[in-house]
């Protein structure tokens, strides 16, 4: 999952969320650094990923990406995944969702020295850029996906995501609705949100 789903499925922990936020920008080794909730959220971050990628419908998401975008297919379906969340956003969550993403850029800039560097030397621009709602229209996710095909080493058609999901938005939608529940379900077991 992207961003906004890792969030998401932080259970309101804010210690939960700071290690389930964090762990793209540090090395494995670097978990000695934290512990307690911090850590376990790391560790829920991981099992989020594992999970994702071994779920039916993400396979089958995969498999539909993997003509237009090749060895990126697996990368396109976690940031349809957070578009997805977006769109339904109200169908799992109470809280106003910009309400909710200023509230998680708050506690990310009040708790911004115990992030590892990587993370913490980037955040002012990802706030400022508003990553965690990156996806959360198809004009947003245009220029969103047009900055990763200009950073990417490879050739890679990211932008060609707004063509997937104008050319099979209802076959998405669906997938996302078999697949965020089961995940939800998985992430209630292991943090006994």
């Amino acid at each position: 999952m992207n961003y906004l789903a890792h969030a998401y499925l932080s259970c309101s922990d804010e210690d939960l969320l700071l290690g389930n936020l964090m762990t793209d920008f540090m090395r494995k080794s670097e978990e000695k650094n934290y512990q307690g909730r911090v850590l376990e959220g790391i560790q829920v971050h991981r099992e989020i990923d594992s999970f994702t990628d071994k779920h039916p419908a993400s396979l089958e998401l995969r498999n539909m990406l993997r003509k237009r975008h090749d060895k990126y297919s697996s990368v396109v379906v976690d940031l349809i995944w957070d578009y997805y969340l977006c769109l339904h956003w109200s169908d799992y969550s109470g809280r106003n969702l910009t309400l909710f993403v200023t509230e998680i850029y708050e506690l990310l800039l009040r708790r911004r020295t115990e992030l590892p560097h990587r993370f913490e030397s980037r955040l002012d621009n990802m706030i400022e850029a508003d990553f965690l709602l990156s996806y959360s229209s198809l004009d947003r996710m245009r220029s969103a996906l047009e900055w990763m095909d200009n950073r990417v080493k490879y050739q890679s058609n990211f932008v060609g995501a707004i063509d997937d999901v104008k050319e099979h938005g209802e076959v998405f939608d669906g997938l996302f609705r078999s697949f965020f529940p089961d995940l939800i379900e998985l992430v209630d077991g292991l943090c006994n949100c």
